[in-house]
């Protein structure tokens, strides 16, 4: 399973059912675990620990020392899930030691080309990242979020659940769960409706979902008379509550 002209460090642990190809080459200190697949001239770096039945296309670079100007050559580390796609010419950084020393992508995640995630990212699972969409240090886009090609994500933005951007969005605020955003810079466009309804949301969640819609972006409140509002909406769900929490996290403000 190891092409013969692979480069593979007598230090990286390679699990049962791995296969790498031509011109790869795995580094020190990478974890890679059974039944992931490593196509021909990628370039793995450790530390690394990358997770079970992945699939990592040519030319991608994993793991590699942060792009940031303070790193001095600490010992930080990149974890990858489980059920992966990563594809070609997509870069994953390490994290730095302002941050806690780790970037970390989740399980069962679709990463298109060029898509580039820097030091310090938390990137949780199910996600799609399509072509060319950028990361910024220190960002995190939690389950279920779309990233639409060519999306850029300012440093320690934060984007909810099931949220969506459109193609080329510019976002320097943080966005909340649940709704669409577009634009340079990015505005909200309504509740992500069609993407929710796929996943199976209630009519009753998608509902109360709009009356907080209404209330956060409609009603000319600022974020903390909103949250009030939120708070108080009656007979308020689930995703509600979840849209509060993330809502009283915030520190960059958000897209509004």
């Amino acid at each position: 399973m190891i092409h013969p002209q692979a480069i593979i460090d007598p230090s990286a642990v390679l699990a049962e059912g791995v296969s790498v190809g031509a011109f790869s080459v795995i580094g020190a200190g990478v974890e890679i675990g059974t039944g992931t697949r490593i196509a021909s001239h990628v370039v793995i770096d450790g530390p690394t620990r990358i997770g079970s039945d992945n699939k990592i296309y040519a030319f991608a670079a994993i793991g590699g020392d942060p792009q940031d100007k303070k790193y001095a050559g600490e010992p930080t580390s990149l974890e990858i899930g489980d059920r992966n796609v990563i594809r070609e010419y997509c870069t994953l950084s390490r994290g730095t030691v302002q941050d806690g020393g780790m970037t970390r992508l989740g399980d069962d995640n679709w990463i298109m080309a060029y898509v580039h995630i820097a030091h310090d990212c938390r990137i949780g699972n199910n996600t799609i990242f399509a072509n060319s969409a950028s990361l910024a240090g220190h960002v995190t886009v939690e389950d279920y979020v779309i990233l639409g090609g060519f999306s850029l994500l300012h440093q320690f933005c934060k984007v909810g659940a099931h949220a969506f951007t459109a193609m080329n969005s510019v976002i320097s605020k943080d966005v909340p769960p649940f709704i669409m955003v577009s634009g340079h810079m990015a505005k909200p466009y309504g509740l992500n409706s069609e993407g929710l309804k796929r996943r199976g949301f209630s009519p009753d969640s998608l509902s109360q979902l709009r009356k907080a819609y209404k209330i956060l972006y409609r009603s000319g409140l600022t974020l903390e008379q909103a949250i009030e509002q939120l708070q108080a909406m009656d007979g308020a769900v689930a995703e509600v509550d979840q849209w509060v929490a993330f809502l009283k996290d915030v520190t960059r403000g958000i897209v509004r």
